[in-house]
């Protein structure tokens, strides 16, 4: 037997029922879920019938709030792509999947009709700063003397900062503030506008000064970048945070004349939504 047949021949039976965790070895899975509301479909519901559809999406919302380490957070959205946003975080996989499912279904067939969603993991940034970068800044820019009590004082306060800072990106505690904007985006592969023929050295370099414009937004921008390379179309996802769309706007625009941005990134659609409390998003959207 070929080996095309015999792998064509596996059944549903060759496959171990399992409920083992499918969590990554590191971080979390996040989905971010867009919908329209089909509005004949609503109508067709009596008054009462609305009333149950609307507290079985309440009840679903909060008991995936209690689910270990799981994060959803919901969007009145802007655009008219959507009607409404989610936005999950999880570590199990099985949960991210089953969770997705239920929501979509939750005000009953055909209601949430999904118009967008995409699927990536909170992680680590590969052009973090070492204590070894570090310890050659103090080094140079201070003039410490590596072994000292000042220059190992300055090395450990880095690396708590640092780990305080890893741990922020994998497992990220996400902001009330209202504002909330999602789009995804991928290094550029064109000829030599090509980030993957760059060397690491040229690129940590490129990213840190990316990273400074982004830092100049701190208290006005909460942003979290989470990768999709082999999960979905584009390789990262970046959500953002702010109370006011003026700073959206801003450090997007700021951004753009980054060389980063400016000759190495191609985004996709912008998504664009406020957070509001689960009773005043059926306000919002006039459920």
């Amino acid at each position: 037997m070929s080996e095309s047949t015999t792998a064509s021949a596996t059944t549903d039976d060759d496959i171990p029922e399992t409920d083992e965790s499918l969590a990554p070895a590191e971080g979390w899975h996040v989905m971010h879920l867009f919908y329209q509301i089909d509005r004949t479909q609503w109508s067709m519901l009596t008054p009462e019938e609305q009333v149950e559809r609307k507290t079985a999406l309440t009840r679903l919302v909060q008991e995936l709030r209690q689910h270990p380490s799981t994060q959803l957070l919901m969007f009145s959205m802007l655009t008219p792509r959507a009607d409404i946003g989610f936005m999950l975080l999880t570590p199990d996989l099985r949960d991210a999947n089953a969770f997705e499912k239920r929501l979509t279904i939750s005000m009953g067939p055909d209601v949430l009709v999904p118009i967008y969603s995409y699927f990536s993991m909170t992680e680590r940034s590969e052009y973090t700063t070492t204590a070894e970068q570090h310890g050659e800044t103090l080094k140079t820019d201070r003039g410490l003397t590596e072994g000292s009590e000042e220059f190992n004082a300055a090395i450990a306060e880095f690396n708590a900062r640092m780990q305080k800072y890893g741990k922020d990106r994998l497992y990220p505690n996400m902001p009330d503030w209202p504002v909330f904007c999602f789009y995804p985006m991928t290094k550029r592969r064109s000829g030599e506008d090509n980030w993957y023929s760059l060397d690491f050295e040229t690129r940590r370099q490129l990213m840190a000064g990316h990273a400074a414009i982004g830092r100049t937004w701190a208290g006005k921008i909460r942003q979290l970048i989470t990768g999709s390379t082999g999960l979905d179309d584009y390789e990262w996802g970046v959500t953002l945070f702010a109370k006011d769309t003026f700073d959206v706007k801003g450090i997007v625009y700021e951004m753009r004349f980054d060389e980063v941005s400016a000759r190495y990134a191609e985004f996709g659609d912008f998504y664009i939504g406020i957070q509001v409390p689960l009773q005043q998003l059926f306000q919002q959207v006039s459920l």
